[in-house]
């Protein structure tokens, strides 16, 4: 990707949202395909159900992780609600935890003051869980680079569609959501993560058609993996997050020409009738280094068809 890549980041074409405390979702979330599971103890558990779905996280951490999913956990935003549930999922198995309505980068620093105590007590690695920054709301939104660039776990970072259309007083749709989101990637690059998400709002997944051009054209926009709510939506996140055979195949051509023109010494370098420049190069460079993260994740499979 571009930007700053100082690190190796994880390959979240899609992330599926499965509430903690609900056995039947969580004994086959595993099997749907996700690169990751979002085990939910902010918006899909009842307040009556939070202290039961936080004991119940360490047997539904092993289950939806048993195929190899990246396990993360979305905690709750007041202080202490938050404080009891990172007590709770900072445990073996837990590749992340998503922050909803994160304000600042101060604020971010705080929990992981709080994340690194806890890694510390129960001998756990050190940075090991990673943060995904969910900006929800419009104070959030404007310090939206800061939050990207707050600490070294943040890995990624999402606008929660239909809490930050709430908080500014629009519905969550593709016109007003799409500033936001825009600025999202571009926040996510400069500093070298992951922008997750879609021009759209996770609500609506009966119409899987819509749902994929929606897909489609945030792909174009540059986001790399998104959230969804129901199973169905996770092929097509697959698919269309993942670059396809044909441009696999164009960009491996691509960089054979380039490469001959340049141990020939030539500085133009023609590609199937057309010139070519440096950035078009990197693009495909990037092409194929995405495939190779997604065959190295999912064991072979590169490409969205």
């Amino acid at each position: 990707m571009t930007g700053k890549p100082t690190r190796e980041l994880p390959v979240w074409r899609s992330l599926l949202y499965v509430p903690t405390n609900v056995p039947k979702f969580t004994a086959t979330a595993a099997d749907r395909g996700a690169d990751g599971i979002i085990l939910d103890l902010e918006d899909a558990v009842a307040p009556a159900q939070k202290a039961a779905a936080r004991e119940m996280l360490p047997g539904a951490v092993a289950e939806v992780g048993r195929r190899g999913a990246s396990v993360l956990v979305r905690v709750n935003r007041p202080w202490r609600m938050m404080v009891r549930d990172l007590e709770a999922a900072v445990i073996p198995g837990v590749a992340a935890l998503a922050l909803p309505k994160i304000e600042s980068a101060e604020h971010v620093q705080a929990i992981a003051e709080i994340v690194d105590e806890l890694e510390s007590e129960r001998g756990l690695p050190p940075g090991g869980v990673q943060f995904v920054a969910m900006i929800e709301t419009a104070s959030g939104f404007f310090r939206t680079e800061a939050i990207a660039r707050a600490h070294p776990r943040v890995v990624a970072i999402t606008i929660g569609a239909e809490d930050l259309a709430l908080s500014v007083g629009m519905l969550p749709e593709a016109e007003g959501l799409f500033y936001p989101k825009q600025q999202s990637v571009f926040a996510a690059r400069a500093a070298g993560i992951l922008p997750l998400g879609f021009i759209g709002t996770v609500a609506e997944y009966k119409d899987t058609e819509r749902f994929r051009a929606t897909i489609q054209r945030s792909r174009k926009l540059g986001f790399l993996g998104a959230a969804c709510i129901h199973p169905l939506q996770v092929a097509i996140l697959n698919e269309e997050f993942a670059p396809s055979e044909a441009e696999v195949a164009t960009a491996e051509r691509m960089m054979a020409a380039y490469d001959a023109a340049m141990r020939e010494g030539r500085g133009a370098v023609e590609f199937e009738g057309k010139m070519i420049d440096i950035p078009v190069v990197e693009r495909a460079r990037g092409v194929l280094t995405r495939a190779a993260a997604i065959r190295a994740r999912t064991g072979g499979a590169a490409s969205g068809g």
